[in-house]
């Protein structure tokens, strides 16, 4: 296939992914329809013209977001039946995923108009992909910040036992913290801040451990939850037999190799033989 051979690209609307941090992460196919695009749709035109000026794009932008979805969208309806190519942009990763879009998406699938994914950069798969947690996971978005509100929905997604990803704004995380302790205390959690740019940070610990931020953070933050963690069932009793195998251990051992020895062996908790080695000691 010849390299520079560019797609064709037919009229519809096309969800083109653009990067979360590092600008180098934009797709040759991204760029490709952004540079055929009759109309490119933005939440901010200010940090998108950052974008196509560093590749140098230059067609025009167009502001869509959450305040004017509804009154743009007949607009762009009727250009898309005109055959024009839209384009649709957010400020980071993929539209409609938490972002605007899916009233545009909507409207083009009832009209039976093309709707085109251009796949790319995503926080979501980003910080699964390094997480080190099941697979298998659920992605939620950005948590509410009433309260109430958010103590029904974490309420409800507490017993699920998949990974959960969140976004949060980095100024509200310790006020989140509190809530994932009381709602998830047995899971690990990630969190990712800035990723993929140069001060790229990624915390990692279990949520009753972590501890709640002192300074001020920026910008918004992905949060993934663990699976529940899997606690291991031990015996509650140790037998007459191990207790004699201690004792005879414990002349010719250290307490603690005797306690990692047959708490292992026996399936024991090592605080109860650790406890039951200083009886026998005294």
């Amino acid at each position: 296939m010849d390299k520079n051979k560019q797609q064709t690209i037919s009229p519809g609307l096309y969800l083109v992914s653009t990067p979360i941090g590092n600008l180098g992460d934009m797709t040759l196919r991204a760029l490709n329809v952004l540079k055929k695009s009759h109309i490119i749709l933005c939440e901010d035109t200010r940090r998108s013209k950052k974008l196509l000026s560093y590749y140098e794009i230059k067609n025009k932008l167009f502001a869509y977001h959450k305040f004017n979805e509804k009154k743009v969208s007949s607009g762009i309806i009727d250009s898309i039946k005109k055959n024009k190519i839209v384009s649709l942009i957010s400020d980071a990763g993929t539209p409609a995923i938490s972002d605007p879009g899916m009233i545009i998406v909507n409207r083009c699938i009832e009209e039976k108009l093309n709707v085109h994914p251009i796949p790319g950069p995503s926080a979501v798969t980003s910080a699964m992909s390094i997480s080190g947690f099941n697979d298998k996971y659920l992605f939620y978005g950005f948590l509410s910040k009433k309260e109430n509100e958010l103590d029904k929905i974490l309420n409800n997604l507490q017993n699920l036992n998949f990974p959960i990803v969140f976004f949060v704004p980095a100024a509200k995380i310790n006020f989140f913290l509190k809530k994932f302790k009381k709602y998830f205390i047995d899971r690990k959690i990630l969190i990712a801040k800035e990723m993929t740019k140069i001060h790229e940070q990624l915390i990692r610990e279990k949520v009753e451990s972590i501890e709640p931020f002192s300074k001020n953070l920026k910008g918004e933050l992905t949060i993934v939850l663990s699976d529940k963690i899997k606690e291991q069932k031990y015996q509650k009793k140790i037998d007459e037999s191990v207790t004699i195998q201690i004792k005879e251990m414990l002349k010719k051992y250290s307490h603690k190799d005797v306690v990692e020895f047959i708490s292992k062996k026996e399936n024991l908790p090592k605080k109860m033989v650790y406890n039951f080695c200083l009886q026998i000691k005294k």
